[in-house]
């Protein structure tokens, strides 16, 4: 399998591998500081870790499966309560490419991890593949942001 396509599975499982709902769980993540390591684990092992701050007015968007910039994700079955995710529904690029979703983890107030099976059709093929979000927070305060060396 090429490199775009392994991409694009990535792409198209990281937002969906962020997904929960705040609503409908009495503990969602508290806000702060935190790590994600997202894996694609097949067909092609891809990781990508990532530090992020999430405000408290950001908790509903990162639990409730935020779509990033080349994927829109919906998800007709999500059952989050109790600590325990379940999800599954389809994610289209700006291109069309569908790529269905099934998947199931946990959170607690500091961390969240699911893993998810993801499959697609590529010039008539169809590929599988799974990949799975491990992420953990770690601290009360975020970083302030870095500024830009000033130009000469």
């Amino acid at each position: 399998m090429t490199r775009p396509i392994a991409a694009a599975l990535l792409l198209a499982a990281l937002p969906v591998l962020a997904t929960s709902a705040a609503h409908a769980a009495p503990q969602a993540i508290q806000p702060g500081y935190w790590e994600s390591t997202n894996k694609l684990l097949s067909p092609i092992r891809q990781t990508k870790v990532e530090r992020r701050c999430i405000t408290p007015a950001e908790v509903d968007k990162f639990m409730a499966g935020p779509s990033n910039r080349h994927y829109k994700c919906t998800y007709p079955h999500k059952v989050i309560e109790g600590g325990r995710i379940s999800l599954k529904g389809t994610c289209v690029s700006k291109k069309g490419r569908k790529v269905a979703v099934e998947g199931s983890g946990a959170y607690t107030q500091t961390s969240f991890n699911l893993t998810a099976s993801i499959a697609t059709e590529f010039l008539g093929l169809d590929i599988a593949g799974k990949a799975s979000t491990e992420a953990r927070r770690i601290g009360d305060v975020c970083p302030a942001p870095e500024t830009p060396p000033a130009a000469n």
